[in-house]
C-alpha cells in the first residue's frame, strides 16, 4: 500500500471521528482530574472543621454511670463471747454524675481559633481554584500540541506528495536517459524517509493523545477523536494591563497571603496562653445504695444521695518552663518567613509575567516572519520543479527546495504553537484563564 493509500486511509478514519473541542476537554479534565480531586478532598477536610468552629465557645457536658454489686460474708466473735453471722447480704449500688464545664474566658484563644479554621477553609479554596487554573493551562497546552501534532503531519503529506513527484520526474530522465540512476534512487531513498516520518509522526500523535486522556483521567487507550485544524491566538494582549491587579487576582499570591493571615491567628492563639482561663462548673451526682438486710443497727438498707454543685475556677499561668514564650517566637518566626515568601512569589510572578511576554512578544514576531517565509518556500519549491522537469537544475536543488519547504512548516507551526503557550501562561499569570 503507497502512503498516498495511508493518507487517504487516515483521512477517511479521521472523517468518521468525533471532534473533541478544547472546552469539552476542559470541562471533562475539570470534572476528572486526579489533582483537582485531590485538592477537593483537602478544602473539604478543612471546610468540615471550620463547620464544627463555633462548637468552641458552647459548654462540654459529659456524664457518667455506674453500678457494682456486693456479697458480704461477715462473721464476728466478741470479747463477751457474743457472736454475729451477716453472711449472705447482697447489695447494690448505682452512682451516675453529670458535669458541665464552660470556659467564659482564654484570652481570646477561642475567637482566634475560629477565625483561623476560617481562614484554612479559605486556602483550601484558594488551593482548588490554583489547582482548576494550572490544569486548564495544562490541558490547553496539551490540546494545542495534537493540533501542531496535526499540522506537521498534514505538512509531512505533503512532503511525502513532493516526494513522489521528484520519484517520478527522476525516473522518467533516468528511461529517457537524460538523467542518472543516482537521481532516482536518491529520491526513492528520500520518498522513504519521508513515509518513515509520517508514519511515527501518526504514533507521536497518538502519544499525545494519551497524556492529554491523562489530564481528562480517561483511559488513555481511548484516542479514537480527531481536533480541530487551526490554533486560535490573541494578537492583542497589553502588558499593561495583565500587570494590573495582578496581586489580586494571580492564585500563587492570593495562597500565600492567606498562609500569612493564617500565621497571624496563630501568633494571636498563642498569646492567649499568656491569658488565665476562667471557667464555670457545674456537677450532679447520684448515689444509691441498696441491701437485703442491714449488717448492725446502724447500717441502712436503703440509701439514696443527690447533690449538685456549681462554682468558678481560675486557671492561671505563672510558670511552664518559658513554653508559651518559645511557642509565640516560633509563631512570630513563622509569620516572617510567611511574610518574605509572599515578597519572594510576588517577585518571581513579576518576574514570570515580564518573561512570558517577553516570548508572547518573540513568538508574534517569529510567526509574522515565518508566514511569509513559507509562502517564499512554497515558490521556490514549485520553481525548483519545473525547473527540475525542463533539465535545468538538478535533484540536489530539488531536495534543497524540499528541505527548505519542511522547515518552514516546522518554524511556522512551531511558532504559532508557542505563542499560544506564552498567551496561555500569562492568562494564568494573570488569573483570568478561567474567565
Amino acid at each position: 500500500m503507497s502512503v498516498l493509500c495511508i493518507i487517504a486511509a487516515s483521512s477517511a478514519a479521521m472523517a468518521q471521528r468525533q471532534v473533541l473541542t478544547l472546552e469539552q476537554a476542559i470541562d471533562v479534565a475539570l470534572k476528572n482530574n486526579f489533582d483537582i480531586r485531590l485538592a477537593k478532598n483537602t478544602a473539604e477536610l478543612s471546610a468540615n472543621d471550620y463547620a464544627y468552629a463555633n462548637f468552641a465557645f458552647a459548654p462540654r457536658l459529659n456524664a457518667t454511670v455506674g453500678t457494682s454489686w456486693n456479697n458480704t460474708a461477715t462473721k464476728q466473735e466478741f470479747a463477751n463471747g457474743t457472736k454475729r453471722d451477716t453472711s449472705g447480704i447482697k447489695g447494690q449500688n448505682v452512682n451516675a454524675s453529670v458535669n458541665l464545664n464552660w470556659t467564659l474566658f482564654d484570652g481570646m484563644k477561642m475567637f482566634a481559633t475560629r477565625n483561623k479554621l476560617e481562614a484554612i477553609k479559605n486556602l483550601g479554596e484558594l488551593a482548588i481554584k490554583n489547582q482548576v487554573q494550572n490544569t486548564i493551562a495544562t490541558v490547553i497546552g496539551g490540546y494545542f500540541n495534537i493540533v501542531q501534532e496535526k499540522q506537521q503531519l498534514k505538512a509531512l503529506a505533503e512532503q511525502v506528495s513532493i516526494s513522489e513527484e521528484r520519484v517520478k520526474l527522476s525516473d522518467a530522465k533516468f528511461q529517457t536517459g537524460l538523467g542518472p540512476k543516482t537521481d532516482w534512487l536518491q529520491s526513492k531513498v528520500d520518498l522513504n524517509a519521508q513515509k518513515a516520518l509520517y508514519l511515527r509522526q501518526q504514533t507521536v500523535i497518538e502519544q499525545s493523545k494519551a497524556l492529554l486522556n491523562q489530564l481528562m483521567a480517561v483511559p488513555e487507550t481511548s484516542t479514537f477523536y480527531d481536533v480541530v485544524d487551526s490554533i486560535p491566538l490573541n494578537a492583542g494582549l497589553s502588558l499593561g494591563e495583565l500587570q494590573e491587579h495582578i496581586s489580586e487576582n494571580n492564585t500563587s499570591i492570593k495562597l500565600q497571603q492567606q498562609n500569612v493571615a493564617v500565621s497571624e491567628l496563630t501568633i494571636k492563639e498563642r498569646r492567649a496562653d499568656y491569658f488565665p482561663i476562667v471557667s464555670f462548673n457545674s456537677a450532679y451526682n447520684f448515689n444509691r445504695n441498696t441491701s437485703n438486710a442491714a449488717s448492725n443497727n446502724f447500717s441502712p438498707k436503703f440509701n439514696r444521695n443527690g447533690v449538685l454543685n456549681y462554682g468558678f475556677t481560675a486557671s492561671v499561668p505563672i510558670f511552664n518552663g518559658f513554653n508559651v514564650r518559645r511557642q509565640v517566637k516560633n509563631a512570630q518566626l513563622d509569620m516572617e518567613y510567611q511574610s518574605i515568601s509572599l515578597d519572594n512569589i510576588k517577585s518571581q510572578v513579576s518576574l514570570s509575567l515580564t518573561n512570558a511576554f517577553k516570548d508572547y512578544q518573540y513568538y508574534k514576531q517569529a510567526l509574522a516572519l515565518e508566514e511569509e517565509n513559507l509562502e517564499l518556500a512554497k515558490e521556490n519549491m514549485m520553481v525548483a520543479l519545473e525547473r527540475f522537469k525542463q533539465g535545468v537544475s538538478t535533484t540536489i536543488e530539488v531536495k534543497q527546495a524540499q528541505q527548505s519547504l519542511e522547515d518552514s512548516y516546522t518554524r511556522l507551526i512551531l511558532a504559532r504553537y508557542n505563542t499560544k503557550l506564552a498567551e496561555t501562561e500569562l492568562r494564568r499569570l494573570n488569573g483570568s484563564i478561567i474567565n
